[in-house]
């Protein structure tokens, strides 16, 4: 038994005479194979050549003197040898990594990269006008914002952290409400002229809802009824994560749409929408800077939790 796991502990790769740092990303390619489950897609993620990735695995394969993944023209999965050498690969990263945050979180600027992930049209509208003071004064901060109005893995996206429109149901992260987001229920003047505006909440039933995904509920609205929270169930007739889409959607005369408001341009100005049950008062929603939670911070994550939390954003 000790000589069989002997060979899940991962080691140096010195007989070739590469350098470590060399070594660090051969280890990161392969746990990226035994993730994407394919070497076009680990390449991708590691940003090298398909070959290349596979040269890595094969140096590997070759100073380890066992073979680590099962090839077939479908399909890559690890062998019990590379399962083994894999876990413990994440291991030494992880601690690698934590090693390379202590060592910037003892920076008195903060320097390095700092991924953050937001949805487009809230960083569109509401964030993108603050970031230039943001990367002004952090001049040695490479930030990166991803744009996504899904719910990206934070930790499998390499995020440092990511923007949450609604309530958060992962307890193991760590979340700052930076402000909460008015949410309004609009139509076009065209689709209220043809099919009349609800008055009370069990009028949305008749009505094409268009849904916007991000806020919480399953085929319910939230709607105040007087001094109490109904979760209204609506004949929904389409359903976006994207706040852009639906508000067009609403303008074309498609159907009535539940939108925070920062999705909105001039249209209740114009008049190109309506507001609608102005009695029945939506309950806002948190809008919150989420990350992992970890005893050490870069300075770089410390400069933008301190930027964010600056902000006055509506």
């Amino acid at each position: 038994m000790q000589g069989r796991l002997s060979t899940c502990l991962p080691r140096p790769c010195g007989n070739r005479g590469q350098n470590k740092i060399m070594d660090i990303a051969i280890l990161r390619t392969f746990v990226a194979i035994i993730d994407e489950g394919s070497f076009a897609a680990a390449a991708r993620r590691m940003s090298i050549s398909k070959s290349l990735c596979s040269k890595h695995v094969s140096d590997l394969e070759a100073d380890l003197g066992a073979r680590l993944l099962h090839r077939t023209t479908r399909s890559v999965t690890p062998t019990a040898a590379g399962q083994c050498y894999a876990n413990r690969v994440r291991d030494v990263l992880a601690r690698l990594d934590e090693a390379s945050e202590a060592v910037r979180a003892l920076s008195d600027h903060p320097v390095g990269p700092l991924k953050i992930g937001s949805p487009i049209v809230y960083t569109l509208n509401v964030l993108r006008p603050h970031l230039l003071r943001f990367i002004e004064s952090n001049p040695h901060v490479q930030l990166e914002v991803m744009l996504d109005d899904g719910r990206s893995d934070i930790i499998a996206g390499g995020f440092d952290a990511v923007i949450r429109i609604g309530h958060l149901p992962d307890a193991a992260l760590t979340a700052r409400k930076l402000h909460e987001a008015r949410i309004v229920m609009v139509a076009s003047p065209g689709y209220v002229a043809e099919h009349g505006a609800p008055e009370v909440p069990a009028d949305l039933t008749r009505h094409r809802c268009l849904h916007y995904s991000n806020l919480p509920g399953s085929g319910t609205w939230p709607l105040q009824q007087g001094k109490v929270l109904i979760h209204q169930r609506v004949r929904i007739a389409f359903a976006s994560n994207n706040s852009e889409l639906l508000r067009m959607m609403a303008i074309e005369g498609r159907g009535i749409a539940l939108l925070p408001l920062f999705a909105l341009g001039d249209e209740l100005e114009t008049g190109a929408l309506v507001p609608l049950m102005p009695d029945h008062a939506l309950p806002d929603v948190p809008v919150s800077l989420v990350y992992p939670s970890r005893r050490l911070l870069t300075a770089a994550m410390r400069s933008f939790l301190d930027f964010t939390a600056s902000l006055r954003l509506v």
